[in-house]
């Protein structure tokens, strides 16, 4: 965990950022990367520029603007702002009302399914709360990680949990969706034999076919409720569970290879590269579990 914020433990004048880090890849339906809390100076902007993962803020006080490609928005305190994977974005404080914000950087398998329901997403980036009490719980939701950045890592992804219920409850674009729709139970099946196959030099038509749907379809109908395509997603799922092995067991990068359905080494490390900026090597270096065994 890696922490940048004042000493003091409550909101002043002189105290204007609290941002943390959490350095841990182990989990799959849900990994928080960065959250924390900033009173922002006028006129003060970020970007452009594109995520790696999805960052939502809430605006607790104040006011800005966000422009995303060649839309913009007007965004005040009680709405928040939904920043996607890929999308180049710029956000910048009023002039003369600067904003007072609180964000998180999350993704993972439940991830857009929350913000699917939530009712926010690409081409719906603004966050308003169906009252004020509802959008004061998902800021206490926030800022309370941000206060507890002491708390383990899983009970950290219990607050992250907590947050994703919440936006979802208290948006104003909220979602129904019906508990049995068919898609729903393609994408279940898919999900299931990925977690059981990975290891295998499975391809995306081993996977429509388990199915029971033609690929082209398959793909269509994955990437709409998922997010991402089906190649995508088994990549980003077989390079997490690498991760895991890395941190937590003492096997050989090319166990860890074939153990994730890869049978070259070079390409496995090239694959994991891509993913992490760092080899599987470094990456063992810097998230090893050093207490394994003792």
């Amino acid at each position: 965990m890696k922490t940048i914020h004042s000493p003091s433990p409550k909101y002043t004048d002189e105290l204007d950022i609290k941002a943390h880090e959490l350095h841990d890849m182990r989990f799959i339906d849900l990994n928080l990367y960065h959250f924390g809390w900033k009173r922002t100076n006028p006129s003060q902007s970020y970007g452009p520029h594109a995520r790696d993962h999805y960052l939502f803020h809430y605006v607790i006080a104040g006011k800005g603007k966000l422009r995303i490609d060649q839309e913009r928005y007007s965004i005040s305190a009680g709405q928040g702002f939904l920043l996607v994977p890929g999308q180049t974005t710029t956000y910048r404080s009023d002039d003369t009302d600067p904003w007072e914000y609180t964000w998180v950087e999350f993704d993972g398998l439940r991830a857009h399914e929350a913000l699917q329901l939530a009712g926010i997403g690409a081409k719906n980036p603004i966050y308003t709360a169906i009252n004020q009490e509802a959008g004061d719980r998902l800021k206490d939701c926030m800022l309370n990680m941000v206060e507890h950045s002491d708390f383990s890592a899983f009970r950290l992804i219990g607050c992250g949990y907590f947050f994703l219920d919440q936006l979802t409850i208290s948006s104003a674009t909220r979602r129904t969706y019906s508990r049995r729709r068919i898609q729903d139970f393609y994408i279940q099946e898919a999900l299931s034999f990925i977690d059981h196959n990975y290891q295998r030099d499975v391809s995306i038509e081993d996977i429509a076919a388990f199915c029971g749907l033609n690929r082209s379809y398959f793909s269509k109908l994955f990437r709409d409720s998922m997010g991402e395509t089906p190649q995508t997603f088994l990549l980003h799922y077989r390079m997490s569970r690498a991760a895991h092995l890395l941190q937590e067991t003492r096997l050989s990068i090319g166990e860890i290879s074939a153990q994730v359905g890869y049978s070259n080494q070079l390409h496995f490390s090239h694959a994991f590269k891509n993913i992490y900026n760092m080899s599987p090597r470094e990456y063992r270096q810097t998230h090893f579990c050093s207490d394994i065994g003792k």
